[in-house]
């Protein structure tokens, strides 16, 4: 079976839990921004969890299929129709070979993860098929869908239609969302008035925001502790001696813009980081829209922990819905 692409959309890729292990050498885990999602996806179509998906942002594609197949939509809010008849999301149905998979304007969120029941086939790059445009990696001949493009879709049952995932486990970020941090390596260049400010501000989703990265704007401008910089690094006082970047790493160029790091984002750099989004809140920032105001909470690393189990658990909840 494949799947015939129409029209693409926007920015539609394919993705999967991602490849790590590489990181060390430059190559990012990549995968999924929102991960709940992507998994919510498979379960409900039959597939095990990390299986590729589509994962669209903003805009959805169309799709023609060539065989019958279950099909689920979940993560942000954008209307579903096949062959025009209305669709649920966060809910398995099928589509019908000759059928076309079609999508209105995003109401909510900002990506969308269409998972077909089989899975996204195409050849996977050391151990994913999720899509990194930058090393040619994963996807669709290293590269997001086009026009035209027909893409591989493995073989699986239909499963029943109308299995849904409980609006209660379908986590999306609030207005103003809260992304937690916990401070790093480097939170003690900043003053303390500024360290504050950092946590008191509202911020707002910059138009600069994709897979590498998510900038924010609206804040005060950072502070730093004056020091004579060392040997290597660059004049700003922002500049750091290249140091390591963990996912969801927040690096502030200049001191006045914030950056999270997502997940094609480089493994290293000379700019400091603050901290880091705790990684119960990443596939968050996978759904905030620009201009989408922004608070940042600090915590401390049992309250990240905490987070961490409580994502497992909800997890775990979708799973027994959906035996």
């Amino acid at each position: 079976m494949t799947l015939k692409i129409v029209k693409p959309g926007l920015a539609t890729s394919i993705q999967d839990l991602g490849r790590p292990g590489y990181f060390h050498l430059g190559i990012p885990e990549g995968g999924a921004m929102d991960r709940l999602a992507l998994r919510a996806a498979n379960m409900l179509v039959g597939n095990p969890e990390d299986t590729a998906c589509l994962e669209a942002v903003f805009m959805g594609p169309e799709i023609t299929f060539t065989a019958d197949a279950s099909v689920a939509v979940t993560g942000g809010a954008m209307p579903i129709t096949v062959d025009g008849e209305a669709k649920e999301g966060w809910t398995s149905f099928t589509v019908k070979a000759g059928q076309t998979l079609s999508f209105g304007f995003l109401t909510g969120g900002a990506r969308i993860y269409i998972a077909v029941s089989g899975g996204i086939a195409t050849e996977p790059a050391l151990g994913s098929r999720s899509t990194y445009p930058i090393g040619a990696l994963g996807g669709f001949h290293g590269r997001n869908i086009a026009e035209g493009d027909e893409i591989p879709v493995g073989d699986a049952p239909l499963v029943e239609e109308g299995r849904t995932v409980p609006a209660d486990l379908r986590r999306g970020p609030g207005s103003p969302a809260e992304l937690r941090v916990l401070t790093g390596l480097y939170w003690y260049r900043l003053t303390e008035k500024s360290g504050q400010a950092f946590f008191d501000d509202t911020w707002t989703v910059a138009p600069e925001a994709d897979r590498m990265g998510y900038r924010f704007r609206g804040g005060r401008p950072m502070e730093f502790v004056e020091r004579e910089q060392p040997f290597g690094a660059g004049a700003d006082p922002s500049n750091i001696v290249d140091g390591c970047y963990s996912y969801g790493s927040i690096q502030v160029p200049g001191g006045t813009e914030p950056i999270v790091l997502h997940r094609d984002a480089v493994s290293g750099g000379g700019y400091f980081t603050l901290g880091a989004v705790i990684s119960a809140d990443m596939d968050l920032i996978g759904q905030l829209q620009p201009n989408t105001p922004v608070k940042f909470v600090r915590v401390e690393m049992d309250e990240a922990l905490q987070a961490r189990a409580d994502r497992k658990a909800m997890l775990e909840k979708i799973r027994k819905e959906l035996v």
